[in-house]
């Protein structure tokens, strides 16, 4: 049987590939390749337990093609997009809510899937006030149509497990970072500093405070939450810390070497966030992983260092 991975030419996506395919599993890729990249899998492409779907979730028969003879779905796929002035609020339900909605479906159909794992986010919890947030924390308020995508998404999940006997695993993951990223604070601070090294915007007031998750940490923690018995386990994962942007704005100056960049705050919308929909504070309480064997490796600073320096080379 194989592995389906949806989104597995994007960042988190790519590196679970290379996990699975590393432990000699059959593994088979759904992707759009709207934000995914080919180059991310490249090295197994030529392999016979690997293969790739350029295909839709949208598309119900390209949802057929995916899942038929999988054991297990790894559902990635999705539009991450939390700023709203960037992303339409159907843009959010077509690409998560109703992509999900399709996966969902055929597995109930074919009957053959044995296990789900979706990644979903730390946004379902809104401008939580308990930190670290454990998982049972309430009630669940999201701020951004991403955020609220998501919560939707394990609804529909915690109720087809229910209903049909479907064994569930999703992660509320922090915010993830690392090499093949091209998202985010890190991926944008570098890209104003190539345009100009003479100053870097920082959206918001620059108190916004939050877990980063190095890359190998979360594929790890994946992998690790399957050791659970429930038929819908929920997971946080993020590092133990958390860290402002303004201590990132310093790092990606260091580690660019643009060190005398003056920092401009934009002083943000809502408070200070930097955009609508931006949670200013995330840390997650993470004792229900680590009670299954998994401990975060990095911490936020390092996971921002690390993802800094991979990111730059990229760019040269």
């Amino acid at each position: 049987m194989k592995k389906l991975v949806t989104g597995g030419a994007g960042f988190i996506g790519s590196h679970l590939v290379d996990k699975l395919m590393k432990e000699g599993h059959t593994v088979r890729v759904l992707d759009n390749l709207s934000s995914g990249k080919i180059e991310n899998f490249e090295k197994w492409l030529d392999e016979a337990r690997f293969e790739f779907i350029k295909g839709d979730l949208l598309n119900i028969e390209d949802v057929q093609n995916a899942v038929s003879d999988c054991d297990v779905i790894y559902h990635l796929a999705a539009n991450p997009e939390v700023d709203a002035k960037k992303s339409s609020p159907e843009t959010h339900f077509r690409q998560n809510i109703q992509a999900t909605f399709n996966i969902l479906e055929e597995i109930r159909n074919q009957g053959d899937v044995q296990r789900l794992v979706f990644t979903s986010s730390s946004t379902i919890y809104g401008d939580a006030d308990q930190f670290p947030t454990p998982e049972d924390y309430g009630p669940l308020k999201p701020i951004s149509l991403y955020g609220a995508s998501k919560l939707s998404c394990e609804g529909l999940i915690s109720a087809y497990s229910s209903m049909y006997g479907l064994r569930s695993y999703i992660y509320r993951l922090a915010n993830v970072v690392g090499p093949r990223s091209d998202h985010g604070v890190i991926f944008d601070f570098i890209g104003k500093l190539r345009e100009n090294p003479h100053e870097l915007e920082v959206l918001g007031d620059g108190s916004q405070s939050k877990s980063y998750l190095y890359i190998s940490d979360c594929i790890k923690g994946l992998i690790s939450g399957e050791k659970s018995d429930e038929m819908v386990s929920i997971f946080n994962m993020g590092s133990e810390d958390r860290i402002n942007v303004l201590e990132i704005a310093n790092i990606v100056r260091e580690e660019t070497g643009n060190e005398s960049a003056k920092i401009k705050l934009t002083g943000g919308v809502d408070g200070g966030r930097g955009w609508r929909g931006d949670v200013k504070v995330m840390q997650l309480d993470m004792t229900k992983l680590k009670e299954l064997g998994w401990e975060p490796e990095y911490s936020s600073k390092e996971a921002v260092k690390l993802t800094t320096r991979a990111t730059f080379r990229s760019f040269q």
